[in-house]
């Protein structure tokens, strides 16, 4: 699935690798991921995408954004929208799917492989135009869950669908008792 000299560049849908990884039970180590993924290939990017509460005076998920800042991630926020739904319930909105869809594009012509953590079948459009490019399209995202994290559609079109729950151990670490991350209601917001 990897050559050693191809440039490689992962893109990290922060909500949706989240959900999935949650949904099987885990967390991801993104230390141990981007070093698999260097031994694959020449790493020419890591981005991450992820939409931020700006209003909060704290937020949790504000020291993983900062390590990953200063360990070799580029990342991509944006302001996450928040509102209430009919039933009154706080909800969280923050789609990243265009800043991830203009940088895979620019990006294109200077890798070989693109590496996408998502499962969310609204790449698939991006992941057939990449290929038409010339780039060969992994995806990273489950099917082992339930319901699975991919659509069907996102995982036919990629070169190689890659198991999320294969990686566990490879980039996973056992999961906290108490998470404090809200990725997973972005994500639930942003389907």
């Amino acid at each position: 699935m990897f050559y050693k000299d191809e440039r490689l560049a992962l893109f990290i849908d922060g909500s949706n690798l989240y959900a999935a990884a949650k949904a099987l039970g885990f967390d991801i180590d993104y230390k141990l991921l981007r070093t698999e993924f260097v031994r694959r290939g020449k790493m020419v990017r890591a981005f991450y995408y992820t939409a931020l509460l700006e209003n909060d005076e704290y937020s949790p998920i504000r020291p993983l954004v900062d390590w990953l800042h200063y360990n070799g991630f580029t990342m991509v926020t944006k302001p996450a929208k928040e509102y209430t739904d009919a039933q009154g319930r706080r909800k969280v909105k923050g789609n990243m799917d265009i800043e991830l869809t203009v940088d895979a594009m620019e990006l294109a012509p200077r890798v070989d492989h693109i590496v996408l953590f998502s499962g969310d079948g609204d790449f698939r459009p991006l992941v057939e135009s990449l290929q038409r490019q010339g780039v060969r399209v992994s995806v990273v995202s489950t099917i082992r869950s339930q319901p699975p994290m991919i659509a069907d559609e996102l995982r036919r079109q990629a070169d190689n669908f890659i198991e999320l729950d294969e990686l566990r151990d490879v980039i996973g670490r056992p999961p906290r008792e108490q998470s404090n991350e809200r990725e997973f209601d972005v994500a639930s917001a942003a389907g």
